[in-house]
């Protein structure tokens, strides 16, 4: 094999692998291309997840200012406890 076909051969095979390699990529970027329909369904669900998280994050304003709400009147009964149970102690002492 002179220098003339070893050129001419290394450049066919470079040629082939080119040719494969384009072919390759061409054959995957086909098949994992995202289709509209995909888009739209990706855009619906990217929505309804932004209105799931301001709901929750409304419902955990409104759990937090019902925690302080029920907390005030915990001890507001407490407080109101404490009260009756001086008064019943002392009317006890005083019988």
């Amino acid at each position: 094999m002179n220098r003339i076909e070893l050129i001419i051969a290394t450049a066919v095979i470079l040629f082939v692998a080119f040719t494969l390699g384009w072919f390759a990529n061409w054959f995957i970027h086909r098949f994992t291309r995202v289709s509209l329909s995909d888009i739209s369904e990706l855009e619906r669900m990217s929505k309804e997840l932004h209105d799931a998280e301001e709901e929750r994050d409304q419902e955990r304003k409104r759990f937090s200012q019902r925690e302080t709400e029920l907390s005030t009147e915990l001890r507001q009964t407490k407080a109101e406890l404490a009260a009756v149970m001086e008064a019943l102690k002392s009317v006890r002492e005083q019988t």
